[in-house]
């Protein structure tokens, strides 16, 4: 009978520690929440759905690593765990934001709006342990074993992620299938997000090596492609959206004109991080080769 080797040390490693309190700090979250019974909506369930999937995946990981199965994994492990630690403060860091902005108003009760507030600063705490992480196992200049703890590699779990806030925004068909020039823009957002997602899951998979062409190059040419096609949808997407159409003074936080301007703010986040994935690609590519 094989015997299983235990990792102690994976625990009490810097990563292994903040890992420790992402479990502790996520687990507080989602219980302070669920024993408040406040957490009704897409908002409510968004917040809740995120504190649970970043308890449930780090205990994974951290058990993982301590039975030394990692390393077993037909994946690269690295890869992985800062893919989803820097998806896990993204969606933490919404959540921290979501959540007080939605619940924690003035019509709460005392005892709701303490459970209600502690859970909010659980989250926010939670959010800088898993920036930490991500600090902890980002790639060194030079180091690029491991593409998704890169400057470039994280930018791509952000650009991803920012796409899938705004096709959350533009969920509604009433908001983009009036005019051309908003269908261009669901696209461009689609296509971007389609092959990042691809570029990130065969990364995971260890599937890049076996591209016959050299990839990096190619990854340089998607980028600036993708700044292109972002760079006419920030455009566009402003002015079929607000030419002729100012905000409703009647307009609250579920008012489709406030998704037309996330949307558009979203956009520019996406352009700026593709020009910075660019940049940073480029070095990566051609200065420190050349050097």
């Amino acid at each position: 009978m094989p015997v299983v080797e235990v990792n102690f040390r994976s625990l009490i490693t810097p990563v292994g520690i903040v890992r420790l309190f992402e479990i502790f700090l996520s687990c507080t979250a989602f219980s302070l929440v669920a024993d408040s019974s406040y957490f009704q909506g897409t908002y409510g369930a968004w917040c809740m759905f995120t504190w649970c999937f970043c308890f449930v995946v780090s205990v994974l990981i951290v058990v993982l690593e301590l039975f030394s199965f990692s390393e077993k994994l037909p994946l690269s492990w690295d890869d992985f765990t800062s893919a989803f630690a820097m998806l896990a403060a993204l969606m933490i860091f919404t959540s921290s934001i979501m959540y007080p902005s939605t619940f924690l108003t003035g019509t709460c009760s005392v005892g709701k709006c303490a459970y209600q507030a502690a859970a909010t600063a659980m989250s926010c705490i939670c959010f800088i342990a898993y920036a930490i992480e991500v600090g902890l196992t980002r790639a060194r200049p030079g180091d690029i074993s491991s593409f998704l703890a890169t400057v470039p590699g994280l930018l791509k779990v952000f650009e991803a992620y920012v796409a899938c806030l705004i096709f959350s925004l533009v969920s509604d068909p009433k908001t983009y299938n009036i005019e051309p020039g908003q269908q261009w823009c669901i696209a461009v957002y689609s296509i971007c997000f389609i092959v990042t997602l691809l570029i990130i899951i065969l990364t995971i998979g260890r599937c890049l090596t076996y591209i016959p062409f050299p990839l990096e190059k190619v990854l340089v040419g998607y980028n600036a492609l993708a700044v292109l096609l972002y760079l006419t949808a920030a455009i566009i997407w402003p002015v079929f959206n607000f030419r002729g159409n100012p905000r409703p003074s009647s307009c609250d936080s579920s008012c489709p004109w406030n998704r037309l301007l996330g949307v558009t703010f979203l956009t520019f986040f996406n352009l700026i991080a593709y020009i910075v994935d660019l940049v940073y690609s480029s070095r990566m590519v051609f200065v420190t080769r050349t050097a």
